[in-house]
């Protein structure tokens, strides 16, 4: 933290000539030789079918990413591998997702963004396809599959939240990304069940990873011909301005230096690190649970039948569509009255959901009735957050650089939340296999005292949300005027900002 007696001046500036850099406000109209891609009106119609595919999309993603998760105690017996490895399978995905995603940003801003998501999605539907053909003598094809498939996801999920973002504004903007981003949890919860039904009708939890692709290769087709290519910050600019490239450091700069930014960013890396590896264990936790207490016989043979499963993937997706709901509609009655709402809703969310998920964890020696109904909770709690935080990153910066705040979003949430969570989690539950003898009961416990890292992990994310209610007024009212061309004025008095 530094303080500065002034605040830094933006990259982006009014400009009365063309020749303006990108994200940079030229008041003119545009030339009368501008591109039809430029000068479109795109109808009402036509952006909410956009906003359905994209919906549609996402869905799938969060499918293929849980899908793994509910048939892991399969994989396990299969390829004979220890809980770290086992979470290896996750980190090595996210690992590629947030890695690339910057790269991703960089091209969505600056590139036809509808034909890197097609890009994309054609890499993911391959990699995923051919993951579930590994052989067991070759679990590294399936850890280096499950690596390419972050590629599609990094490409899409970095742009696709930009392209909702200019076809809409104000609350219709809101109310889309919600949608949006309530196929979070829902197809997460899907995976899970769609993981383990197809495993046990198939006997073998490999034709789990072959519907995605399908489905998959539907979302394509839809891509290619329903969704439109809006230009950037149309929705937002009213005034006639044109937005036009920086070079890729200024825009790093100017994301590093807006607060608010900077701290839900910290906060979305805190909430990825628990939903990530709750998420992935949860399953597998409470299939243990039940085993320590004679409640289920344990599996020797895949495929097992994970009957958590189908229970975690059904409370996922119902928490999952309660909690963005009220989350949206919390937002919308308070944001006009209470300018700093959307990061307090955060705040209480995480700091709400982290003693839930604690009891869940205590209580699963004991009672699995209770443990689910605590679990659920926490869900709904943390689902309010959801569509919120999208909608905070989308007025806090300026549209040019949507993408690129995105990406690098993606990539530290990743890099300090999930990306090594369930890998951690794995890697501490294995180190306490040697205090105690091999047993069913210490099974379970190894892996639940590993798990209770998370609700801490949540507290700190909620601190980290009310930070940024500190910031959110003003960085939200600089990135309005900077889109409508107008300069914000510096404040008078010294202001404090976030440097690395």
């Amino acid at each position: 933290m530094t303080s500065n007696q002034h605040r830094p001046k933006t990259p982006l500036s009014l400009r009365s000539n063309t020749t303006v850099g990108y994200g940079s406000m030229n008041s003119e109209q545009p030339d009368s030789d501008a591109s039809p891609m430029q000068t479109t009106v795109i109808s009402q119609k036509r952006s909410y079918i956009a906003v359905g595919v994209l919906c549609y999309i996402n869905l799938l993603n969060y499918m293929d990413r849980y899908t793994i998760a509910g048939v892991l105690l399969s994989i396990q017996n299969y390829f004979g591998i220890s809980d770290s490895t086992s979470g290896l399978l996750q980190t090595v995905f996210i690992c590629s997702f947030m890695f690339l995603a910057p790269v991703f940003g960089y091209l969505g801003d600056r590139y036809d963004r509808k034909l890197i998501m097609i890009a994309g999605l054609i890499v993911w539907i391959v990699t995923t396809l051919g993951s579930s053909f590994v052989q067991k003598t070759h679990f590294w094809v399936l850890v280096l599959t499950r690596a390419l498939v972050g590629t599609g996801e990094a490409s899409y999920s970095t742009i696709a939240p930009t392209i909702i973002g200019d076809l809409f504004t104000g609350t219709k903007r809101t109310l889309m990304i919600s949608f949006f981003y309530i196929f979070i949890p829902v197809g997460s919860g899907l995976g899970y069940i769609l993981g383990a039904t197809i495993a046990n009708a198939t006997g073998d939890w490999r034709w789990a990873l072959r519907v995605n692709p399908v489905l998959g290769g539907l979302g394509l087709l839809l891509l290619v011909f329903l969704i439109p290519n809006p230009p950037r910050g149309a929705s937002d600019n009213q005034s006639g301005a044109t937005m036009e490239s920086t070079s890729y450091t200024e825009d790093v700069k100017y994301l590093l230096k807006n607060r608010s930014f900077v701290w839900s960013s910290l906060g979305v890396t805190a909430m990825a690190f628990v939903t990530g590896a709750l998420a992935f264990w949860t399953p597998t936790f409470l299939s243990r649970a039940q085993v320590m207490q004679g409640l289920s016989p344990p599996c020797k043979e895949e495929p097992c039948k994970p009957l958590d499963s189908y229970i975690f993937g059904a409370i996922t997706v119902v928490t999952g569509i309660v909690g963005v709901f009220l989350g949206t509609c919390i937002s919308k009655k308070l944001r006009d009255r209470v300018p700093n709402a959307d990061p307090l809703i955060c705040a209480v969310g995480m700091l709400s959901s982290s003693p839930c998920f604690f009891i869940a964890i205590i209580l699963a020696g004991t009672s699995i009735p209770a443990t689910y109904t605590f679990i659920a909770i926490g869900e709904t709690l943390l689902s309010l957050n959801w569509a919120i935080l999208a909608d905070i990153l989308l007025y806090v910066v300026v549209p040019t650089r949507r993408a690129t705040a995105e990406a690098l979003q993606i990539m530290v949430c990743h890099l300090l939340g999930d990306a090594g969570s369930p890998y951690l989690i794995g890697v501490i539950s294995d180190a306490l296999n040697k205090y105690s003898p091999k047993s069913y009961s210490w099974d379970f416990r190894r892996l639940e005292y590993s798990i209770l890292l998370c609700p801490f992990i949540g507290v700190l994310g909620g601190l980290f949300f009310l930070i940024t209610s500190l910031y959110i007024k003003e960085d939200r009212k600089a990135a309005e005027l900077l889109a409508s061309g107008q300069a914000p004025e510096p404040p008078e008095t010294s202001t404090v900002s976030v440097t690395f």
